[in-house]
C-alpha cells in the first residue's frame, strides 16, 4: 500500500535535517554524525523523486506560491465552497 506524503511535510523534514547538519558541524560533533545527517538531507529529495516523480521533487525543492485568497482566510476556492453551506 502506498501513501502519498504531502510535499510540505517532506520540505519541513528537509529543512530540519539541513539545520541539524549545520548545528552538528558548528558544534563539532563526530564526522560520522555530520555525514549521516548530510546523507539524510540528500536522501529526502531522492526518495521524493522515486516515490512521486521529478515534478514532485521539483516542487519539493522549489515550492510554488499560491494565489492570495480574497477572503483573507487563506483557503482556496474548493475549500471555501466546502465551508459555505
Amino acid at each position: 500500500m502506498s501513501v502519498a506524503i504531502p510535499p510540505a511535510r517532506a520540505r519541513r523534514k528537509l529543512v530540519v535535517f539541513a539545520i541539524l547538519t549545520g548545528v552538528a558541524t558548528v558544534a563539532g560533533l563526530p564526522g560520522w554524525t555530520v555525514a549521516a545527517l548530510a546523507l539524510t538531507c540528500l536522501a529526502i529529495p531522492l526518495a521524493v523523486a522515486v516515490g512521486g516523480g521529478a515534478a514532485l521533487a521539483r516542487e519539493l525543492l522549489r515550492p510554488t506560491r499560491g494565489a492570495a485568497a480574497s477572503s483573507g482566510l487563506g483557503h482556496n476556492t474548493e475549500q471555501g465552497e466546502r465551508f459555505v453551506t
